[in-house]
């Protein structure tokens, strides 16, 4: 009975090591995803992180770069505490696990609140109005002029909000908009405002850029919340091959 024990208890270690070792592998893609959608985030849409007043968005995708980072190298140490049965290696890896998971949740977290609070956040207004085409406001300018382009919108509310800007009431200046207003983009096009000439949407581009944010942010909160409940099962199976191993002697 004794030596049947033994062997029931070596089964089930080897199972929680093929389990774990599985897991490990699902671990290192999703570490690989989770830094790909920060990284993502940041390097192509960083032109219209300088619009924001608020720095949660560029906070929530460099956690998740951070946590996709240690993600990997968390996978690694999983994979030696694993088929080496190093109980304190296993400890090791069961915080890291822990550490990422709160990485994760955090941003989640951050990511919805700003996605719930962007409305109160956004200024665009006088951003555009008082920052474009100044000293200094080179990476303001292009983001504006990248807006205006790529959601096909003018003027934050509407195209009549750039009378007040300060580029545009300079006495050399001869537009009424930017030039990037335009339907076809040229020097100097932005002297007419007639609807053939620019664009007039609705809303102006504050709500296309919200819509844009905010579904950003959704991408943002549901894979950091998702892989976190993924960390999860991976900290339940390390306890348990804890405990098998501790009870296991050797």
């Amino acid at each position: 009975m004794e030596a049947r024990g033994k062997k029931t208890d070596s089964c089930g270690v080897i199972c929680l090591k093929y389990v774990l070792f599985l897991f490990n592998i699902l671990f290192w893609l999703a570490g690989g995803a989770v830094l790909a959608v920060g990284a993502w985030t940041l390097v192509a849409k960083s032109d219209y992180i300088s619009l924001l007043n608020s720095n949660f968005y560029s906070a929530s995708a460099y956690i998740l770069m951070i946590a996709g980072v240690v993600v990997i190298a968390t996978g690694i140490i999983g994979c030696c505490a694993t088929l080496k049965e190093m109980r304190s290696l296993l400890i090791v890896y069961l915080v890291l696990l822990l550490c990422i998971f709160l990485l994760e949740i955090i941003a989640g977290v951050l990511a919805y609140v700003n996605y719930q609070e962007l409305d109160e956040e956004q200024n665009l207004k006088e951003t555009m109005q008082q920052k474009y085409h100044q000293p200094g406001e080179e990476s303001i300018t292009q983001a504006v002029d990248k807006l205006h382009q790529e959601f096909k919108c003018c003027g934050s509310h509407n195209y009549s909000d750039w009378k007040d800007s300060v580029w545009i009431q300079k006495p050399e200046n001869k537009r009424l908009v930017p030039d990037s207003c335009c339907k076809t983009p040229s020097e100097l096009c932005g002297r007419r405002d007639h609807p053939s000439n620019i664009y007039k949407v609705e809303g102006g581009c504050i709500m296309k850029l919200e819509h844009f944010i905010q579904s950003q942010l959704y991408i943002l909160g549901v894979v950091g919340v998702g892989i976190a409940f993924l960390q999860l099962v991976g900290m339940m199976f390390t306890c348990c091959l804890y405990r098998n191993l501790k009870e296991d002697p050797y």
